[in-house]
C-alpha cells in the first residue's frame, strides 16, 4: 500500500537504496521522535493495524492493503494488539524488528522485479548493511556495545563520557576551549574514534564533530540537535534534557 495510491517503482540499485533509506527514516521517526503519536494511533481496540514507511519519509499506521496479492510486500499485521500487553520498550523493539524485515523484503522485491543480478543484489545488501537497523537504533544496542568496549579498554570511561558531552555541546561556540579540555583530561584518539561511532537515537546516523548533538540525561541516548529541534542556544538553558521518548514515558498515566 502506497500513500495516496501513488505507484513508485525504483529500478536501479541506487534508486532502490534511496527508497529503502526514505522508508527507514519514516519508520525510525515513528518509533523515536514521534513515538507518542505512534503509540496513540496503535489502539488495541481497532482491527489489525500495520506501520508503513513511504518514499516521502512519512509514516502511517493503517489497515493492510485489501488487494490480493498486494502491490508490495505487506508489513507485520496487528502491531496494535500487543501494545498494552507488553512493556513499551519491548513492544517498540518488536515493531522495530518487523519493520527491518519489511524494509528488506520491499528492497529485494524491487530487485527481483527488475532483474537485479548477483552483483547488483550483493551491492544493494552491502549498502543496506552499512546502516544500523531500526532495532539497533530503538534499543540502543550499538550504544551498549560501544559502552562495553569502552569499559574493557579504559577504566576512565565514565569520565570520558562526561567530557564527550561537554565537548559536543561546546564545539561550535568554544572550539578552542573544547579542544583544550580534551587535552587536559588526557583523552586519546581511540576514545574519540569510539565516540564517533555513536548513533543518533532519532535518525540512526553516525556522530559528526561539526554538528550539534545533545544527550538525554535519563536514557543517555544521543541525538542530533536538529532531530529533536534543540538549538545550541536553547540547550544552554536546559538543566536536564529529556528526549521525546523519556518525556512521553513520564507524562503517560
Amino acid at each position: 500500500m502506497e500513500s495516496g495510491g501513488a505507484q513508485y517503482n525504483p529500478r536501479t540499485v541506487d534508486e532502490v537504496f534511496r527508497d529503502f533509506k526514505a522508508r527507514r527514516a519514516a519508520m525510525m521517526k515513528a518509533l523515536t521522535t514521534d513515538v507518542a503519536e505512534f503509540y496513540q494511533q496503535c489502539d488495541p481496540e481497532k482491527e489489525n493495524l500495520c506501520l508503513y514507511g513511504f518514499p516521502t519519509e512519512q509514516w502511517e499506521v493503517n489497515f493492510p492493503a485489501e488487494e490480493v496479492p498486494p502491490e508490495l510486500p505487506e508489513p507485520a499485521l496487528g502491531i496494535n494488539f500487543a501494545r498494552d500487553g507488553m512493556q513499551e520498550k519491548d513492544w517498540l523493539a518488536l515493531v522495530a524488528v518487523h519493520s527491518d524485515a519489511w524494509l528488506l523484503s520491499v528492497a529485494f522485491y524491487f530487485g527481483a522485479r527488475f532483474g537485479f543480478d548477483k552483483v547488483d543484489r550483493k551491492r544493494l545488501f552491502n549498502m543496506i548493511n552499512d546502516l544500523p537497523t531500526i532495532f539497533e537504533v530503538v534499543t540502543s544496542t550499538t550504544k551498549k556495545q560501544l559502552k562495553e568496549k569502552s569499559l574493557v579498554t579504559n577504566n576512565g570511561s565514565n569520565k570520558s563520557k562526561s567530557n564527550s558531552k561537554v565537548r559536543s555541546e561546546a564545539q561550535r561556540k568554544y572550539p578552542k576551549a573544547a579542544r583544550t579540555k580534551v587535552d587536559d583530561e588526557g583523552l586519546g584518539e581511540d576514545e574519540v574514534e569510539d565516540h564517533s561511532e555513536t548513533l543518533c537515537g532519532a535518525c540512526g546516523e553516525s556522530y559528526a564533530s561539526d554538528e550539534f548533538w545533545i544527550c538525554c540525561d535519563l536514557c543517555e541516548t544521543w541525538f542530533h540537535g536538529k532531530c529533536v529541534k534543540i538549538t545550541p542556544a536553547r540547550a544552554e538553558h536546559i538543566k536536564q534534557y529529556k528526549c521525546p521518548s523519556c518525556t512521553n514515558k513520564r507524562a503517560r498515566p
